[in-house]
């Protein structure tokens, strides 16, 4: 039987997906949606390799530098398509094989993480990004002349409501390694901020900072004083948590895995843990749903909310372990990986372009993924958020793109 990679029965696969309550189905199922060929265990570019853009730029490529204006305005305010920043459409993945050593079953995965693996990683991906050769510098570049002001680091914790072990949610260890990298610039660590104002934050993860002082904001503190308007869906407003309204940086951490409804979820979606009422929008966003339109995605109206798109300064991708079956599953191998987890975190200024690079690796795995689930990406870019291309990052990588793909051990 010839491999079938793409189906477009949305109806068949909306009737599967409810059947399932958002899980993916059995193996056999998964073989019948064959993918690319995994690659062989440990085969991941043994050493650092840069995908450069095709179409070359005839000027040199500056040192990339924050040049958000931390203060918000009142509307959003949309970076122009035309001249985008030297480097801002730059993704940096980073790959440690060495970076987990859980093997799928035993005790709880977020216990098998190597944080000095995963500090270097942190280190390499944003020097790499700011084309510096220190951390301090890299965070300088990143947050210049920091003067004061609260940093807000919006994490995932999807399914810490769920009470079922193993299933993926946000690690505290690349958390550590960006707080490190902050405190190096004079960023006081009660001005340090972690949230996700949908759920709650687990003691596991409060208890895994390595830095006292440090504040945690969840679904038991949040506030939402500032309205976001859905005008066009003709919806009542949702309202932005007092965690980013109040900061005056923001670090969006998503995590790399697939998700029932959306197909993926990543970069803008995990936003969707910062306003006061996620679930009114789901049916907005599910890709086989009635009510879904391929013209517009209320993820990417609040992405362009001043308080998030202005103040953000880094996306940092967590793909240790991923998901590429669902978002509320335990983590499995990927195949793509050679069968082991992806041991991988990904850095870009670019919220579109970062996506698209993690959309593309699960896109790469044997399994089903709706042609809907990037159209949220096609609409980000034409708002002006980011590049949107879909590519190749196993191979031939990205025209517009600046794809840097570094191997450590």
């Amino acid at each position: 039987m010839t491999p079938i990679r793409k189906w477009s029965r949305r109806d068949f696969l909306r009737a599967m997906a409810l059947a399932l309550g958002g899980l993916t189905v059995g193996e056999g199922v998964r073989r019948c949606f064959q993918g690319i060929a995994p690659v062989a265990p440990g085969d991941f570019t043994p050493t650092v390799r840069a995908y450069l853009p095709l179409v070359m730029r005839s000027e040199p490529t500056p040192t990339p530098t924050a040049t958000r204006t931390p203060t918000p305005t009142s509307t959003p305010t949309r970076p122009p398509t035309s001249t985008p920043i030297p480097g801002a459409s730059r993704v940096v993945h980073v790959h440690a094989p060495s970076a987990t050593y859980w093997n799928g079953s035993s005790n709880y995965y977020y216990n098998y993480v190597r944080q000095d693996v995963v500090n270097n990683m942190v280190d390499q991906g944003v020097m790499a990004l700011t084309g510096t050769s220190t951390r301090a510098d890299a965070w300088r570049a990143l947050i210049p002349n920091y003067s004061g002001g609260i940093v807000a680091i919006k994490v995932n914790f999807n399914n810490s409501e769920t009470g079922t072990p193993n299933v993926i949610d946000a690690l505290i260890h690349p958390v550590n390694g960006v707080i490190q990298g902050l405190l190096d610039i004079g960023v006081p660590a009660q001005n340090i901020l972690i949230y996700d104002a949908t759920r709650p934050i687990p003691a596991y993860f409060r208890n895994g900072c390595l830095y006292s002082g440090v504040q945690f904001y969840d679904t038991n503190s949040a506030d939402f004083p500032v309205a976001v308007s859905f005008s066009r869906l003709g919806i009542p407003a949702e309202y932005l948590a007092s965690a980013v309204v109040n900061a005056t940086y923001l670090i969006n951490m998503p995590i790399m895995k697939r998700h029932g409804i959306t197909g993926v979820t990543l970069g803008f979606k995990n936003h969707f843990g910062t306003i006061n009422n996620p679930y009114g929008l789901h049916n907005y966003v599910d890709v086989h749903g009635a009510q879904y339109s391929s013209d517009y995605n209320p993820m990417v109206d609040i992405y362009l909310n001043p308080h998030i798109h202005t103040k953000t300064v880094l996306v940092l991708g967590d793909g240790l372990f991923g998901n590429k079956d669902n978002t509320n599953t335990v983590p499995t191998v990927w195949q793509t990986f050679g069968n082991k987890f992806p041991n991988s975190l990904f850095f870009s200024r670019d919220p579109v372009a970062i996506d698209c690079v993690m959309y593309d690796l699960l896109n790469a795995e044997p399994w089903y993924n709706p042609d809907e689930a990037a159209d949220y990406l096609r609409l980000a870019a034409a708002a002006g958020l980011g590049v949107y291309e879909s590519g190749d990052p196993w191979g031939s990588g990205y025209n517009l793109i600046d794809y840097v793909k570094i191997s450590l051990t």
